[in-house]
């Protein structure tokens, strides 16, 4: 999947906002308790189109059973949303290719 983030979240009502206008902390602590499955991604990788930032290792939540990755996504003016999207079967093995926890 590659889209821009703020056009989805804008047109879009299949997501959830775990935690909103806040910081990396608290957003990455919702993302571990709220997800089934966690992966560490390095600062800067893209996911879903979009660069990852924040305080490494970053955690991305995976539901597989769902098919919903949980990421962070700041926006300068509002802070740090940790958010819940659907996605295609491809972007989770994207995903799980990048963990950082992984060893190959």
């Amino acid at each position: 999947m590659s889209f821009c983030l703020d056009n989805y979240l804008q047109q879009s009502d299949d997501y959830e906002i775990l935690v909103s206008q806040s910081g990396f902390k608290e957003c990455a602590e919702a993302i571990r308790k709220h997800s089934k499955e966690i992966v560490h991604i390095n600062p800067g990788e893209k996911i879903l189109g979009i660069r990852l930032i924040g305080v490494p290792p970053i955690p991305v939540g995976i539901n597989q059973d769902k098919k919903t990755v949980c990421i962070t996504y700041t926006k300068p003016c509002n802070g740090t949303s940790a958010i819940e999207l659907p996605v295609q079967q491809e972007d989770i093995d994207e995903i799980l290719m990048k963990n950082i926890d992984y060893k190959r």
